[in-house]
């Protein structure tokens, strides 16, 4: 995944520097030439954020052409002032575009509470659509201007062919820290060519977002301004796909495949992490159970700081999986940990703890990526998510975010 969201046909970007923040660029906005089948999912916490409410309605007759994001400032918790303010976004959007404002998707990132700085993001997104680009360049600065605690953009490109049409697809997103997703994550936004009815679209977000945003955990915090969004304007000119199909599993799976890219990288960047952990459970009675366990297990604070200990202290991840809710035998389940499937270590050996295994692991638990495969023994069904550690380093961050 080598090149970003200005290689997808038919799509222009800019990010901009307004002062939002003090030095990072804090105006983003990706631009489709046509009007484009569109799909979004959006954070379950009931208090949500201005620009939510906006694209909500927006986002209702399944048709985009923008999506114009701040960060710096999440305008959560702003009242009237906010919501003005994330009206006027969509308006001033549409009004230097020339397109509908219904067709502009809104969103915010950044401080809860604090007054929204309206003029500020108006300005800038003026400079965005004059300088609007589909440069390489513009990609880039797009994906940065999305970002707030991160410490790197996130961006991703996958292409495939069907019927002997290339299609591509990209998308940046941005996370660092608020991470416990209850439908996508902080913010995630995707473009691609391909031309496919918006309930198609809908149903193919919801799924691969289900499959990789909502199988990740930070800290166990689901934002108010939690969005995942995506624009398709059928600019590689297949036929439109109106079916699930053979087209339609193509696509599905290679979005599903762009957005496990982008949680990966956000959950990589987690707020003071060190490690990188995939949780992975199998042989359960129902694929609900499996992703409540994991679910349960990556954000379990006992086994996050136990790992950044590099402490192999598997008891944690057997009681944390214990309390999942899930009905299990503790005495038929396996477990292991590596670094690389297929290289796995086990600990845990029907319900009873290997001898002498802490000596062995105690490479592995310094990897700054590790592996956690539980085996229930009970059924079929698989589930996989991730995790960062929880370290000093976090609760530092946070400690000092408004100050």
């Amino acid at each position: 995944m080598l090149n970003n969201i200005t290689h997808v046909r038919g799509f222009k970007c800019w990010g901009a520097h307004m002062g939002i923040k003090s030095k990072r660029r804090d105006i983003a906005l990706i631009y489709s030439e046509v009007p484009a089948s569109a799909a979004a999912v959006f954070t379950r916490n009931v208090v949500c954020a201005e620009p939510i409410k906006v694209s909500r309605e927006h986002i209702k007759d399944g048709i985009a052409q923008a999506f114009i994001i701040n960060s710096g400032n999440a305008n959560a918790c702003t009242g009237k002032q906010g919501w003005e303010g994330a009206v006027a976004m969509a308006e001033t959007t549409a009004a230097e575009l020339n397109i509908a404002k219904t067709n502009v998707i809104v969103a915010s990132t950044g401080l809860i509470g604090e007054p929204f700085p309206t003029e500020k993001v108006l300005k800038g997104i003026k400079e965005c659509v004059v300088k609007l680009s589909d440069r390489e360049i513009a990609g880039s600065l797009t994906a940065n201007a999305i970002l707030t605690t991160d410490t790197f953009a996130k961006e991703g490109f996958t292409s495939f062919s069907i019927d002997g049409i290339q299609i591509n697809m990209g998308g940046i997103a941005k996370g660092s820290g608020m991470i416990h997703p209850n439908m996508g994550t902080m913010l995630g936004f995707i473009v691609c060519d391909i031309a496919i009815t918006p309930k198609l679209l809908d149903e193919a977000l919801r799924h691969a977002v289900d499959k990789s945003f909502n199988m990740i955990t930070v800290d166990g915090d689901t934002s108010t301004n939690d969005m995942v969004s995506i624009m398709c304007n059928g600019k590689a000119g297949n036929k439109e796909i109106t079916k699930k199909d053979a087209s339609y599993n193509l696509f599905l799976a290679n979005l599903e495949k762009l957005c496990t890219h982008l949680a990966k990288l956000i959950i990589s960047d987690g707020e003071g992490s060190t490690k990188l952990i995939e949780y992975r459970t199998k042989g359960a009675k129902t694929e609900t159970d499996a992703r409540q366990i994991v679910r349960t297990v990556s954000n379990s604070n006992l086994v996050k700081t136990a790992i950044f200990g590099s402490d192999p202290n598997w008891g944690r991840i057997i009681a944390a999986a214990g309390r999942s809710g899930v009905d299990f035998d503790p005495e038929l389940v396996d477990l292991f940990i590596g670094t690389e499937l297929g290289k796995m270590h086990e600990v845990v050996k029907q319900g009873q703890p290997v001898a002498d295994i802490r000596e062995q692991l105690r490479k592995v638990m310094t990897s700054s990526t590790i592996i956690i495969l539980l085996d229930l023994n009970i059924g079929d069904e698989q589930a996989v998510g991730w995790g960062s550690d929880f370290s000093y380093e976090y609760v530092r961050i946070n400690a000092e975010y408004t100050t």
